[in-house]
């Protein structure tokens, strides 16, 4: 099974095959990890997003990882909180299992994730984390043999706290 990491650590400096972009649905960039990302990969990544036409909520899509340390970026758009009963914890599952399913057929051994929907978006960190990490490991458990590494990719201790008790919990 793939070795799974949970790190605080700016996800634009990693060397992985692939970094997920939590994204909004234009792909055109935005704040927290996606404007981070868009302006750590240049310009470029900005015109392949726009060729792209957007993104529904828990699907994802590929561009090339430009000026990032990263082979690829894998935009993915997690779903605004809206307490829970719209569908939120599916999408955010899909968001995992797409994004995952993107960087196999794309021959990635190694990718990084942010807690996609934790911030602006207002998922619950507890539950995103318990979402993001069953995902992952049943991922890799049935379709991910060629993934080796996961990277959970912390802006805060909270969030890692929240990965830390959801892979303890589930492993």
């Amino acid at each position: 099974m793939a070795e799974i990491e949970i790190l605080i650590v700016d996800i634009t400096t990693l060397h992985v095959d692939a970094i997920v972009n939590a994204a909004n649905s234009t792909l055109l960039g935005g704040g927290g990890v996606d404007g981070a990302i868009h302006r750590a990969a240049g310009p470029a990544l900005l015109e392949a997003c726009a060729q792209l036409g957007g993104c529904p909520t828990g699907e994802a899509r590929i561009t090339g990882g430009y000026q990032l340390p990263a082979k690829f970026v894998i935009h993915t758009v997690g779903p605004i909180w809206q307490g829970g009963a719209e569908g939120e914890p599916q999408l955010l599952a899909d968001c995992y299992t797409n994004s995952l399913s993107l960087a196999v057929a794309n021959d990635c051994t190694s990718i990084a994730f942010p807690a996609i929907s934790c911030g602006a978006y207002g998922f619950p960190i507890a539950e995103a984390a318990v979402i993001a990490v069953r995902q992952t490991l049943d991922f890799l458990a049935q379709d991910g043999k060629s993934i080796k590494q996961v990277i959970f990719s912390c802006s805060s201790t909270d969030v890692k706290s929240g990965l830390e008790d959801a892979l303890n919990l589930l492993k």
